[in-house]
């Protein structure tokens, strides 16, 4: 589709856009002639049966692909019966794609002949480069394949798979289903089973992803007519904010399924601060996948499951399920699956005309059970009556066999009663996990346990709220605030190339260039100093040591001080408790009595910003109690994450405390979003209190770390 159209803004406005046609994007036209290819030469194409060449030799004829096939192998002359060819110069026309499955030291060989002679795309099969300790041959391979605008999958994948264009080129025994699934796998063992259980339009084993990354894939398909639903498997990122931005642009047209492995490695780099000991890598991910509407699984199974019912059914309007079924207690499981996921089960009141069709023992609530005999035709009249009541976004069918009329009986009937319906149907057949079964009527999909379906419908319905929701507007920072903190930081890294946490008064400075509030506070070195301050602000005053990283655990807080003589003490007593990592100590206006935030960044040199929200205090870390996005965000995003957190009821006035000025902390969090994504060069901050009262929100402490950040990808 390339329609123009008008896309909502949260300010109420509109941009009217026009989608970039597949001849705008240079790798679309470049995926199309590999993806699409006039013309298959498969290299290595051996005469034994058991070879990988042999079988996708095999696979594309068997399967009908269209053009040309070429089997090039110097010792034979015919390769299942085809005539062969002693390499790729001598074919008697041009290989749009070459398929590779010959010795690792014969690939740049056949790579640099490839050139030499036009191939468009090369398929590479073979292991033993990158993922072998063979980086060096492997970025040969990727020089060679860029000089002559060759576009390059794998090396040690599985091969790919375009199902319109008859076209097998896998070296897997079993065919795949012609579907609107797009899958991409990193993983071979993880791409054979997406081949085997999905409906699929095209699928790529990325193998080492030497080349062909899946942002290409993502921009290839989302212009591919043949393609409804994205599937992705991966194990790493190549450029993850651009896959963000690239996603999210699709995610608008069609949905991005992803399984990201390796969710519990450890940080990229050491760090100390309360936000970057929460913001692992991992977290980063959920938020990128967030932030761009893209629905992150678990496990290959879950992205399965979900994938069947986003291409076959239309998404939800809304959380509101019906649920029929021939067993009271499948359907209540189904019920508690359902409040668990954030799905709602809503009370029903069918037609009187339906209480005349079923069983009197039948209860028509919601769940509407049938009970164990209830026939075929009762089930299907009860789905038809349930998906006309306007209180429906979605019907969930339970089904437990044997009972009633049988499967196949009920199965019909299913297929009957939703053949006309604009609504999202999803089925149960317990017990049932048929792979070649998985759609009833190719349109609504089976599950073999509640549980299963319901998480699939409320990832649907949580996706279509998310391609519902108006594109963030964000308010841009002051270019001259912009300029004069990116100087502060300039000048910071000269004095201290390796980086390291700004002073309190550097970092005071820094924050207010971009209108985050702080409390008013004195550098001081001494008790007289301190003393001094303390008169200069006006008691009750706040002692704080300057030196310890976590200064609460190394008693290097003192609160309530009334009298300078009592700062004085202070000083001498906090100084002998805390020893020579104190360098110093602020003397700060005591903030009145309010609900305690931390807010906080982290950048990562692969992920970019990340923003933090979460319960402050000295019970940041116990409760663990955050919300992450990927900066920048609107003051809409700020109040969602806000919202997020298990003591958000704290700000709005629970038991009677007084309500917290939620906008002014929004606003604070949309400023500090600002300053992330303005200065990358901030490794670390972490605003922890921020003191949150009716009259608004106000930063008692914050600690920046710089690290001269490193190029984006």
């Amino acid at each position: 589709m390339t329609e123009e159209h008008d896309v909502p803004l949260r300010d109420g406005a509109t941009a009217h856009v026009r989608p970039l046609t597949p001849g705008d994007r240079p790798e679309h036209t470049s995926l199309a002639r590999v993806l699409a290819p006039g013309s298959i030469a498969v290299v290595g194409a051996g005469r034994g049966p058991s070879g990988a060449g042999h079988k996708v030799l095999r696979n594309l004829v068997d399967g009908g692909f269209p053009g040309p096939v070429y089997p090039v192998n110097p010792k034979a002359s015919h390769v299942a019966g085809i005539q062969a060819y002693p390499d790729v110069r001598a074919l008697p026309g041009p290989a749009d794609l070459v398929v590779v499955a010959v010795p690792a030291g014969a690939v740049l060989g056949v790579a640099r002949d490839c050139a030499a002679t036009g191939v468009k795309g090369l398929v590479v099969l073979t292991a033993g480069f990158a993922e072998n300790g063979g980086q060096d041959a492997e970025h040969e391979l990727v020089r060679i394949c860029r000089s002559a605008g060759m576009r390059l999958i794998g090396p040690n994948c599985l091969g790919i798979v375009n199902t319109s264009a008859r076209m097998n080129a896998t070296f897997l025994a079993r065919s795949p289903r012609e579907g609107s699934i797009a899958a991409l796998s990193q993983s071979g063992a993880v791409g054979a089973a997406l081949l085997e259980r999905l409906p699929i339009s095209s699928f790529v084993s990325v193998g080492n992803k030497a080349d062909v990354s899946g942002n290409d894939l993502l921009e290839y398909w989302e212009d591919d007519e043949a393609t409804r639903v994205i599937a992705l498997y991966l194990e790493s990122f190549g450029n993850p904010r651009k896959f963000a931005r690239i996603a999210a642009r699709v995610g608008r047209r069609k949905p991005v399924l992803m399984v990201k492995s390796g969710r519990s490695g450890a940080g990229e780099r050491a760090v100390r601060s309360h936000t970057a000991a929460a913001a692992t890598p991992d977290v980063a991910v959920d938020a990128l996948a967030r932030a761009a509407g893209v629905i992150r699984l678990d496990s290959v199974r879950d992205m399965m499951d979900i994938a069947r019912l986003l291409a076959a059914q239309p998404l939800p309007a809304g959380r509101r399920v019906a649920i029929v079924g021939n067993s009271g207690g499948p359907e209540a499981m189904t019920a508690d699956a359902c409040e668990r996921n954030g799905l709602i089960v809503p009370p029903l009141t069918p037609p009187a005309s339906l209480a005349a069709q079923v069983s009197p023992a039948a209860a028509l609530g919601n769940p509407v059970d049938l009970t164990a005999d209830a026939t075929a035709e009762q089930i299907g009249a009860t789905i038809e009556a349930v998906l006309a009541d306007p209180g429906v976004d979605a019907v969930l069918v339970v089904y437990t066999p044997p009972f009633g009329s049988g499967l196949e009986a009920t199965w019909k009937a299913i297929a009957e009663a939703t053949r006309a319906a604009t609504k999202t149907v999803v089925a149960c057949v317990v017990g049932h996990d048929d792979p070649g079964g998985d759609l009833i009527d190719g349109r609504v999909p089976v599950y073999a346990f509640p549980e299963e379906a319901v998480r699939a419908l409320a990832r649907a319905a949580a996706y279509a709220e998310w391609r519902n929701t108006p594109a963030d507007l964000v308010e841009p920072a002051s270019r001259d605030d912009d300029r004069a903190a990116t100087e502060i930081v300039r000048y910071a890294l000269a004095e201290r190339p390796g980086g390291g946490w700004l002073d309190p008064a550097t970092t005071e400075r820094l924050l207010r260039h971009y209108g985050v509030t702080v409390a008013e506070s004195i550098l001081v070195d001494d008790p007289e100093s301190a003393a001094e301050a303390a008169s200069a602000l006006g008691t009750p005053v706040v002692l704080k040591a300057v030196g310890p990283v976590h200064k609460s655990d190394a008693g290097g807080v003192r609160t309530g001080l009334t009298t300078p003589a009592a700062v004085r003490s202070a000083y001498h007593d906090m100084k002998a408790a805390v020893g020579p990592v104190m360098t110093g100590a602020i003397v700060q206006r005591m903030v009145p009595e309010g609900v305690e935030i931390i807010v906080g960044g982290v950048n990562y040199p692969a992920f970019g910003p990340l923003l933090m929200v979460g319960m402050g205090g000295v019970a940041a870390d116990l409760l663990a109690d955050r919300s992450f996005r990927v900066p920048p965000v609107s003051l809409d995003t700020a109040c969602e994450m806000i919202a997020d957190l298990r003591c958000s009821p704290l700000l709005y006035g629970y038991r009677g405390r007084p309500k917290a000025d939620v906008q002014a902390l929004a606003d604070q969090i949309a400023r500090v979003g600002r300053l992330l994504v303005a200065l990358p060069d901030v490794a670390e901050l972490d605003l922890n209190p921020v003191i949150v009262t009716p009259e608004g929100a106000v930063t008692v402490d914050a600690r920046v770390r710089l690290s001269a950040a490193t190029p984006s990808p």
